[in-house]
């Protein structure tokens, strides 16, 4: 399975188009490199490279991007404990107006899919 459908799931052509819409070219860097031979490299599982793409989106401030891969964490294996133990951490080193507003992303993506994501683990 590729790393894109592994992390974007049944979202995987929507994202594709709205990519390729902002342009091909850079569409196919992303879907290429980033996704295809950068994410798939030995190494690091998915899971904990989610985790630090979380942690590095919320340091840009890019909610859209950090919506996406909050739910490619979970995709990828983690736990919403996880997830929320990242937002908390990147709090020490980014900032507590991001990490809240990561924790408000977190819970609309949570609560765009009813929440599926126990708290332990």
């Amino acid at each position: 399975m590729s790393v894109r459908k592994a992390l974007w799931g049944e979202k995987q052509e929507a994202i594709e188009e709205s990519l390729k819409a902002a342009d091909e070219d850079l569409f196919r860097y992303i879907r290429d490199f980033a996704y295809e031979e950068v994410l798939a490299r030995p190494g690091l599982d998915l899971k904990t490279r989610e985790l630090l793409a979380i942690t590095a989106l919320i340091a840009l401030g890019s909610p859209k991007e950090l919506a996406t891969h909050l739910e490619g964490a979970f995709r990828a294996g983690a736990t919403e404990r996880e997830v929320r133990e990242t937002i908390l951490q990147s709090a020490l080193f980014l900032g507590f107006p991001r990490a809240l507003a990561a924790m408000r992303m977190l819970e609309k993506v949570l609560k765009a899919h009813g929440a599926p994501h126990p708290r332990e683990g």
